[in-house]
């Protein structure tokens, strides 16, 4: 899915659609949020902007971590830093020079405490000096309203950071 992302996807629009391939965004949702993260993190010069609705932020500190990971990558933890959008965070080299990431999470949601680790990724962006508008939301679940209801703001988020 990743080579699929960052190449197959991205030819395949530049082929098809009157499109400037130098402003490519990219954005998710829960598990593909957190693959908008750390695809953007490694990507920088591909993606001009991220934004992310729920993103699970730090898969190495959470359940679904430790169940998809060591499906996906294997029993050894160091090769998982590669995947967790925290890791990525503490190595980057210009994380201050990046466009301001935009992440939305509702406070109903069932898998923010446990799962999401909103918190340490707010941290690590601090960290870093990476450039992040973290919105938490009353009364919002991890589903279809959550998202269609901020989807706009993402939209113009997104338009802000590429230029229009």
């Amino acid at each position: 899915m990743r080579r699929y992302i960052e190449e197959e996807l991205p030819s395949l629009v530049g082929k098809s659609f009157p499109v400037d391939m130098s402003r490519q965004g990219i954005t998710g949702h829960s598990m593909g949020g957190h693959g908008a993260l750390t695809i953007a993190f490694k990507n920088p010069d591909q993606y001009k902007s991220v934004s992310a609705f729920a993103p699970i932020a730090a898969p190495m500190r959470c359940p679904w971590g430790d169940k998809a990971l060591p499906r996906y990558l294997g029993p050894d933890r160091e090769t998982w830093r590669a995947y967790d959008a925290t890791e990525l965070l503490a190595r980057m080299p210009d994380a201050k020079a990046r466009p301001r990431l935009l992440v939305d999470v509702g406070l109903a949601d069932q898998f923010l405490g446990l799962q999401l680790n909103i918190d340490t990724l707010e941290q690590a962006c601090a960290a870093a000096g990476y450039p992040l508008t973290l919105r938490r939301h009353a009364g919002y679940d991890h589903g279809y309203y959550f998202i269609s209801t901020f989807m706009a703001d993402h939209l113009r988020h997104h338009a802000a950071m590429l230029g229009e």
